[in-house]
């Protein structure tokens, strides 16, 4: 029996003695059905009112403290530097090249992430205006290249950033210049989170598909439709993409424990430092099995490596997806309606598996890999992308309407799927309404994307 911590000591902090304890660590988010909720994460490119371009760290410093101490906001420090804001239960958080994030609170339905989306959207629109600031639910930066978006000061970048030319010719990209919507949901036990995070898997084309709106680089015409998406792909294949044991009928909670174990790690921190371990490869496994110098691993370790994996869906300890583009204001929420409607009934799941589990693996990669390049056009058996995702949009309408029935919801949210039905009847996605006004000086385009994706006050 391991010693009792001291009281100024957490649990978490003691060695992992037992690989069970890395399975029980991710199960520890497991809630029965009536406590179910959802968790909406949005990022927003911030850009110059005047010129569009990426805005520097110290511009969105000044943001930041102008929120600090408004709406309950308190900020975030790290090494003196003001990188974020906590909430009573939302965050606002920096990534890596100053892309402004709100993790909203785990809400009982979409109605309360959408309130919480606003309250804040109010917040940082008000004060963004009088800065010259102006956010946009866009994929990839636009226009400002990745040589002139400057760093936010954060030690982990530190770390990220050089490691990131070493797996790939898009990491710094995908640091720097994109932005993503995110969805949390609950799960009741190992055999519906592991059925979860392969459907999840499966729909992964689909989002890349439906919620395309990152065409642009540089000013020019990308060659896909969610640049993101390419983008991800061309990061690091240690650590995003799919987990392609979780693509079995037999797959469960043990192989995602394998998978992360063999994931290099980027860092542990001791004393509220990161201490780089990017030197060589050096697995979470490795460190589990050996140590590293007088350092042996713990659930805390365990935790932090867990938040360093980004593929197209995650457990900690919520089921978080991460496929989606980031979106123009009106259309985040239909993605958590999307999600919750094909995850959270057995119509929904059940839908998903009839249209994908008879894929033969290498068909359904080249459905994936063509996803984010020719959106809804992508070719699936007979038909295309299209057809399955008004077929899906359809579960989920039908379903949240059946969460709705039976009281697991306070309200009927098939109403925020209501803005897919043009993309889905005319296949046209976000991304090809932007390519298609895609012409004129700086200014006109400035003008197209205040409009198709700019936040504005309520």
């Amino acid at each position: 029996m391991s010693p009792l911590p001291s009281s100024n000591e957490s649990p978490h902090s003691q060695p992992i003695n037992n690989h069970q304890q890395l399975i029980d660590f991710l199960l520890r988010g497991a809630r029965p059905k009536a406590e179910w909720g959802v968790g909406l994460e949005t990022e927003k490119l911030v850009v110059d009112r005047y010129t569009g371009e990426a805005v520097s760290y110290e511009r969105i410093r000044e943001l930041l403290a102008k929120l600090d101490g408004i709406g309950g906001w308190q900020g975030i420090y790290e090494q003196e530097n003001l990188v974020g804001l906590q909430g009573k239960r939302s965050s606002v958080t920096l990534e890596p090249g100053g892309q402004l994030e709100l993790s909203g609170k785990f809400c009982c339905d979409i109605a309360c992430s959408w309130r919480d989306l606003n309250r804040y959207r109010q917040h940082i629109v008000t004060m963004g205006h009088d800065l010259g600031l102006v956010f946009l639910g866009l994929g990839v930066h636009p226009l400002t290249p990745l040589e002139k978006i400057s760093w936010l000061p954060k030690p982990r970048y530190e770390i990220m950033g050089p490691y990131m030319l070493k797996t790939g010719d898009m990491g710094q990209r995908m640091m720097k210049q994109t932005a993503g919507t995110q969805v949390n949901l609950d799960f009741s036990d190992e055999v519906d989170c592991v059925r979860k995070l392969r459907v999840a898997q499966w729909l992964s084309p689909v989002c890349y598909a439906l919620f395309a709106n990152s065409a642009i680089l540089e000013d020019q015409p990308s060659g896909c439709l969610s640049l993101r998406g390419e983008i991800w792909s061309r990061t690091d294949p240690d650590r995003c993409g799919l987990i392609e044991q979780l693509l079995k009928p037999t797959a469960g909670l043990n192989d995602f424990v394998e998978y992360a174990l063999d994931v290099p790690l980027y860092f542990i921190q001791r004393q509220q430092q990161y201490i780089n371990m990017t030197q060589n490869r050096f697995t979470f496994r490795q460190f589990l099995e050996n140590g590293w110098k007088s350092e042996q691993a713990t659930l805390e370790d365990w935790n932090l490596h867990l938040s360093t994996l980004f593929p197209e869906v995650r457990l900690r300890p919520h089921i978080e997806t991460r496929t989606a583009d980031s979106l123009p204001p009106r259309y985040t929420a239909a993605v958590a309606a999307f999600y919750k409607g094909l995850l959270y009934t057995e119509q929904g799941l059940s839908g998903v598996e009839s249209l994908f589990s008879s894929l033969s693996g290498e068909d359904f990669h080249l459905i994936y890999q063509s996803s984010w390049r020719t959106g809804l056009k992508t070719r699936m058996k007979a038909g295309t992308l299209q057809e399955v995702a008004t077929e899906l949009v359809r579960i989920a309408t039908l379903s949240l309407q059946e969460q709705f029935r039976n009281g697991d919801s306070g309200a009927d949210e098939s109403c925020f799927l209501r803005e897919l039905d043009e993309i889905v009847t005319t296949g046209e996605t976000l991304a090809e309404r932007v390519l298609a006004r895609w012409q004129g000086g700086r200014q006109e385009k400035l003008a197209l994307l205040f409009e198709h994706c700019g936040y504005a006050e309520n």
